[in-house]
């Protein structure tokens, strides 16, 4: 019992240090070169906003992903994720990604996504504990919400209260 409780908090520890970097230190956060999608998105109840960017080719393959944007911690350190792993994935996939990160955060289910590396799933699964504050989620959520919006050319900003 004491073996896997360690475990437990080993793991906790490891997702919080995850989150604290992402958040300190996003990646990505910049204006990408020669973007040719972009979207807003806004948490008005956490008063998150992101602002994402790609370069997605012909071929429907995400070359580059960059955001700004301003906001908690969890909204930070999720766009921060959610460049990294998506950045060189086909938007196909990129979307069965998001449809697992958005089914883990509601249900605590595992990826289907067999194609991941193992950082990428743990960097992901490091926003899993949001699923217990329900008012967080959509800040976990926000930045891979407005991905969607850019890559489908949606006029709209993406808004949490209306996903």
């Amino acid at each position: 019992m004491q073996k896997g409780f360690q475990y437990l908090m080993d793991l906790k520890e490891l997702y919080q240090e995850i989150i604290l970097d992402h958040g300190k230190n996003p990646r990505n956060k910049k204006i990408c070169e020669d973007f040719n999608k972009e979207a807003k998105g806004h948490n008005p109840l956490c008063g998150d906003k992101v602002h994402i960017y790609l370069r997605v080719n012909k071929d429907k393959k995400v070359e580059d992903i960059s955001f700004e944007g301003e906001g908690c911690a969890i909204s930070i350190a999720s766009a921060s994720i959610m460049t990294e792993v998506l950045k060189g994935k086909e938007f196909n996939l990129s979307k069965k990604i998001l449809d697992d990160f958005l089914k883990m955060l509601k249900d605590g289910t595992k990826f289907q996504v067999n194609s991941l590396k193992e950082n990428e799933k743990i960097s992901m699964m490091s926003l899993s504990g949001v699923k217990k504050f329900p008012m967080r989620v959509k800040c976990a959520t926000l930045a891979w919400h407005t991905f969607i919006h850019a890559v489908e050319e949606k006029k709209i900003n993406a808004n949490t209260e209306k996903v």
